[in-house]
């Protein structure tokens, strides 16, 4: 009569127990995920934010009303932007552009436009990797904004806040 073997060497015990030490590892992996890196998906102050739409709306009104079209043009590095804005806006000397990543706060941008003789403004960027950017156009002192969406791999924005 054969002697048996231990459990530890048949192979069916090592299989059941594999499955779970499986889900107990990816469980593992995911927790340290979750904790060492931030989403930035919610907003500490949703509440003012929710107030704050209403004064959104007024200064895109007023885009509206002064007719502004502006056209964004990246390099060709996507590390820096030009703008050209029509409208009755030509007395602006600084514009703020902000440049909203779709999931990650931490890549957005947010800069200062410097006007040029020739009534065309520009900044240096990071370099812009190629998403769909939100870009927010914007004059506190006129009290005026645009909005619109740079797709991806694209480098010209039209910005426009004619009725639709």
């Amino acid at each position: 009569m054969p002697q048996p073997k231990p459990w530890y060497r048949e192979p069916w015990p090592w299989l059941l127990m594999a499955g779970p030490a499986v889900v107990v590892v990816a469980g593992l992996v995911t927790a340290y995920i979750a904790v060492v890196t931030d989403d930035g998906l919610v907003a500490s102050d949703y509440y003012r934010q929710g107030l704050a739409i209403n004064a959104t709306l007024a200064r895109e009104e007023r885009a509206r009303q002064l007719g502004l079209i502006a056209v964004l043009q990246l390099s060709p590095q996507r590390d820096g932007i030009r703008l050209t804005l029509a409208g009755a806006a030509g007395r602006t000397g600084r514009l703020r552009l902000t440049l909203v990543h779709p999931t990650r706060a931490g890549y957005d941008q947010s800069v200062m436009l410097a006007q040029h003789s020739d009534g065309s403004f520009s900044a240096a960027l990071k370099p812009v990797e190629t998403h769909a950017w939100q870009a927010v156009l914007e004059d506190r002192s006129e009290g005026w904004r645009l909005v619109g969406v740079l797709p991806a791999h694209a480098d010209r924005l039209e910005l426009s806040a004619q009725a639709d």
